[in-house]
């Protein structure tokens, strides 16, 4: 197979004159094709088959212990301008980039198979869909990418049809990291990667290309690519309405995605369009439209349970690929949080589990699963059109300072709260409890520009529209004295996303504070929730001149960008502080 488009073919070619591949698969996407290279894989060693009973056509996959994450130190944004990087990623020049990494690629595929993988980035025929075509040679790569796209056939006609696509390069190189890069040129749509099988450096249509590349082009078409799960919340009356939300890692964004909802309330549904991505273009109405551009899970598994995630551990049990878990004596994937009643025999590098020495799965295993495997999954999740966004949540994790909820004042208010995500580290992952780490809409790595050109972007979107979504931040971890979360969280939360859809069809009250407007105790539902009212109060409080502190720590952070900052943040900010003080003067 090759293609009609002239530019594809050229490139193709040329990157084989590079390489050196001893063959050349063009990959079609069909059923046949993935059983033969799934069997291939198997002969190899790149995958392991698990308990075909229990999980029959899962497989495993283990990757080099040094290749187990992604990794943002060898991940760069190659511009001709530094500025347009950013100091909020690693630059060097496009010239540079090329030359640094081409020296790796050359022969880097003599004695493999060169894969060509067309790829949508959406359903098929939205016209919010792009696309892109990926050379590999890793069957790895080559499986997952046919689960998290929508790849082959159908998505190289859309590139003959349309004429553009994103060109991504990958190679696992010999997986030395002394020879390792993920490389992105925003200016020519190109992603180059190489020493590296892990998924979010080696899935180039994820990371890469969903976000880096991605939110490049949304900047100069006019739309957003955020790091955004896509929910639709359905009341007791049938009523669907749809919020996409931005969380740093370890604030619930997977559990919010597929939450179920508890019940103590009856009649409420939700349904998952997206766990991890969301673009989102201005309709013709004036709102936000959003569509999910992967079409799989890509998640982590350790801490996926029962109890915290039942929706997703029970759409694992067939036609998943784990990467990097522990496996039981009869060959059922593991990994802690899963099931206790379960051992693991052998751990994630492939030896006989020591528990003196470490975790059975690696703490970033992951899953690769069809997203129409959820049990939750929307009907609307191949919807052309997408799905009309009616509110914009984020959320960070704070012990004390940020109240449960509260909603910006506007738009340009919004893009603020969104800007100064921040969530505070654990003992457990760093060694100090506490220490703030910003994370601006939750897209700290991977944002593909300047993150001030970037909010300038996402302000002007106040003068294009009337009828954008309110915006809102959560905090699910607030803490009492001794450490303990007050607010029980999980399914829970959807008594908060009521209040938001609340506030968003102008049915809920709420009452004006200088961080925004926020519930009184009695504007949330917690009938038959077992919480005490002063624990309400305290979820509800805001304290001053913990605030104003908070305003000094993001007008630090906002310098680092210099002369690019928009004009409308600061102003915000100043507002915030005014309302603070005025607030602390009245006390």
């Amino acid at each position: 197979m090759t293609t009609k488009n002239e530019a594809l073919q050229a490139w193709v070619e040329e990157v084989a004159q590079l390489t050196k591949p001893d063959r050349i698969h063009w990959c079609d996407g069909s059923d046949a094709e993935y059983k033969e290279l799934l069997q291939i894989a198997l002969a190899t060693g790149d995958l392991i088959e698990l308990n075909k009973e229990t999980h029959p056509s899962c497989y495993l996959h283990r990757s080099h212990p040094t290749d187990v994450a992604r990794t943002e130190h060898l991940t760069f944004i190659c511009t001709q301008n530094r500025d347009d990087a950013g100091p909020n990623n690693n630059w060097i020049s496009p010239a540079e980039g090329h030359d640094k990494i081409d020296s790796l690629f050359d022969g880097c595929m003599q004695g493999r198979t060169m894969y060509v993988l067309p790829y949508c980035m959406g359903p098929i025929d939205s016209p919010l869909a792009r696309c892109g075509v990926e050379i590999t040679d890793s069957l790895y790569v080559v499986l997952s990418m046919r689960v998290m796209t929508r790849m082959g056939k159908a998505a190289l006609a859309r590139i003959e049809r349309d004429g553009n696509f994103v060109r991504g390069l990958h190679s696992t190189g010999d997986l030395s990291p002394e020879r390792r890069f993920i490389m992105h040129f925003p200016e020519e749509l190109m992603i180059k990667s190489i020493g590296s099988g892990y998924g979010g450096n080696a899935l180039l249509g994820k990371k890469c290309h969903a976000l880096r590349i991605a939110s490049w082009q949304a900047k100069s078409e006019g739309w957003l690519a955020e790091h955004m799960l896509i929910v639709g919340i359905q009341n007791p009356e049938g009523l669907t309405r749809y919020v996409a939300a931005a969380f740093p890692s370890a604030c619930g964004k997977t559990n919010l995605a597929m939450l179920i909802p508890p019940a103590t309330m009856p009649g409420w549904k939700v349904w998952t369009v997206g766990d991890d991505i969301a673009w989102l273009h201005l309709g013709e109405d004036g709102q936000l439209w959003a569509i999910n551009p992967e079409a799989g899970f890509f998640g982590v598994a350790p801490g996926t349970g029962p109890k915290t995630n039942p929706t997703a551990l029970n759409m694992l049990d067939h036609d998943t690929i784990f990467t990097n878990v522990g496996v039981t004596a009869d060959k059922q994937p593991w990994w802690e949080g899963k099931n206790k009643s379960e051992v693991p025999v052998i751990d994630w590098k492939g030896n006989p589990f020591d528990p003196a020495g470490g975790p059975a799965a690696h703490p970033n295993s992951r899953f690769t699963v069809a997203a129409r495997q959820c049990a939750s999954a929307s009907e609307r999740m191949e919807d052309p059109a997408g799905v009309p966004i009616s509110a914009i949540v984020f959320g960070g994790r704070r012990a004390e300072l940020a109240p449960l909820v509260f909603e910006a004042r506007d738009w340009k208010h919004g893009v603020l709260v969104g800007a100064a995500v921040a969530s505070e580290t654990t003992a457990a992952a760093t060694g100090a409890v506490g220490v703030v780490r910003r994370d601006p809409m939750a897209m700290q790595p991977f944002c593909g520009y300047n993150f001030a050109d970037y909010w300038t972007h996402w302000l002007g979107f106040a003068e294009k529209s009337s009828k954008l979504p309110k915006v809102f931040h959560v905090n699910w971890f607030r803490q009492d004295g001794n450490g303990n979360f007050i607010w029980p969280g999980f399914g829970e939360n959807l008594r908060v996303i009521e209040w938001i859809l609340g506030r968003c069809e102008g049915t809920a009250n709420a009452v004006e504070t200088p961080i925004g407007y926020m519930p009184a105790p009695s504007d949330l539902d917690t009938k038959n929730l077992d919480i005490e009212a002063d624990t309400i109060e305290a979820l509800l409080s805001i304290d001053p001149a913990a605030w104003q502190k908070e305003l000094d720590d993001i007008r630090d952070y906002f310098n680092k960008y210099g002369e690019h900052m928009p004009r409308a943040l600061w102003d915000e900010l100043e507002t915030t502080r005014e309302a603070l003080e005025a607030k602390l003067a009245a006390a």
